[in-house]
């Protein structure tokens, strides 16, 4: 289907969520070596299937996990799938799970918490509660309550500390009516004539495409504004100005996503017959691959960029995965974003080889949430040294690569734009790949 070219109930609990996000959790059981950049540079080397025999890994020396808030954690029921097929094959993902503030960070020193299946805040330092992924072009909507007299927005393309929102961010306003920009206006840009306050749930529905950002409220529209000095990207943040405010149902679409794939053949892809794995293009428009250790590589690199596709895997627990910033034309020589569904004991908390949507030998997939035999859904977004992944629409992982810099992934932060590839992992490599979409996003604004 051709969509995509136009459009804790305590603080403390959430934070000790984000830190476990963040943490590091290698797969295997690692040998011990020599420090190899430093003392807190420890590292690893083991053989390595996937690409070069000799690659550093982290130990588990480098691992910061609290025990407690891993118990925690073990007892935290898996949040209930967002979509239906139809919603996640027009690429709808969900920013808020319900239940944590996994995939956010609070600029300020505000009382953010969840409450009931909701984002409150009350009280606090004004700022934004901000993802930590950064979005292009997107449809985004979103449920908000408010208190009379509050004051609250939501922010797009923004830095974590915006200084102006007619300069250097977006402001979507939450604001009784004899405010200078009411609710539904776009703070220092546009006001929106009329009426909006409510006591009870309202919904956004914002579109931000190029130049132009449409606001809905209520299925009504308000404002449609055109930038002449367009911002081209950024985070989205909810805002603690005054008074109560709760936010639901955080739901967003990349738009403007280009295929990598026309369903007929491999045209925009490398392939290497030396390889042992087969692809192919199935009679259905399918990207299928088989049999052995092999990788297919896309001719054009991506530095920052939104990927989606889907995938299927066509027996138990096989293993391919995502890999992204690659040195062209080496060996699976990038990040890699894991496709393994197989998990522990049942428990779709516990990932037999670091979990689908995980960030391999990085971070875990905090949940296994697709199913083998089953079409799944997978979500990349990777800017700067952060990468995070949605699987059928809930995030699974959220990383921040802190390593200094290394022209290979494997070793240290690699910002260098470079290939994504599919791989193809052993002899019992059976799996299919479609609707396999991909944008390179605009540097940040004023770099």
């Amino acid at each position: 289907m051709m969509k995509r070219f136009v459009p804790w109930t305590s603080v403390c609990l959430a934070f000790a969520l984000a830190v476990v996000g963040g943490a590091c959790r290698p797969v295997n059981q690692l040998a011990d070596s020599e420090p190899a950049n430093g003392p807190d540079q420890r590292v690893a080397i083991e053989e390595d299937p996937e690409g070069d025999p000799t690659v550093e890994v982290p130990t588990e020396s480098e691992v910061q996990v609290d025990e407690a808030v891993e118990a925690q954690l073990a007892d935290m029921p898996v949040p209930p799938l967002p979509f239906d097929d139809e919603q996640l094959a027009d690429g709808w993902i969900a920013l808020f799970d319900g239940q944590t503030l996994f995939g956010w960070q609070a600029a300020s020193e505000a009382d953010w918490r969840v409450e009931e299946g909701t984002i409150v805040v009350s009280s606090g330092e004004k700022g934004l509660l901000h993802t930590n992924a950064q979005f292009g072009d997107y449809v985004l909507r979103l449920d908000f309550r408010s208190e009379p007299g509050a004051n609250s927005g939501i922010f797009l393309h923004t830095p974590p500390d915006p200084e102006d929102p007619a300069v250097d961010c977006y402001e979507v306003n939450i604001a009784d009516a004899d405010n200078p920009f009411p609710t539904g206006s776009l703070v220092g840009r546009a006001k929106v004539e009329g009426d909006f306050d409510s006591p009870q749930w309202q919904t956004y529905e914002i579109t931000v495409v190029g130049d132009t950002i449409t606001v809905e409220l209520d299925d009504q529209q308000v404002l449609e504004y055109t930038d002449p000095d367009p911002l081209r990207r950024g985070h989205i943040g909810l805002q603690y100005n005054q008074g109560q405010v709760a936010f639901r149902n955080i739901h967003l679409r990349p738009l403007e996503l280009p295929s990598l794939f026309n369903g007929k053949d491999l045209t925009g892809w490398k392939t290497y017959p030396d390889m042992d794995s087969r692809f192919t293009v199935t009679e259905d428009g399918r990207l299928h691959v088989e049999d052995g250790r092999g990788q297919l590589e896309t001719e054009q690199v991506f530095g920052d960029f939104v990927l989606q596709l889907q995938c299927k895997t066509h027996a138990p627990e096989l293993n391919s995965g995502i890999f992204f910033r690659c040195i062209p034309g080496d060996v699976m020589m990038g990040y890699e974003c894991q496709i393994h569904n197989g998990i522990i004991d049942g428990d779709p908390r516990r990932p037999v080889d670091c979990g689908t949507g995980g960030i391999f030998r990085r971070q875990d997939a905090r949940f296994v949430v697709a199913e083998d035999l089953q079409w799944f859904y997978l979500t990349l977004v990777v800017t700067g040294p952060h990468m995070a992944a949605w699987v059928n629409g809930l995030q699974v992982s959220d990383w921040t690569d802190e390593r200094p810099p290394d022209e290979n992934p494997r070793r240290g932060l690699r910002l260098e734009p470079g290939t994504i590839m599919i791989q193809g992992h052993d002899p019992t490599t059976d799996i299919s790949f479609r609707e396999i979409y991909a944008a390179e996003l605009a540097p940040p604004s004023g770099s």
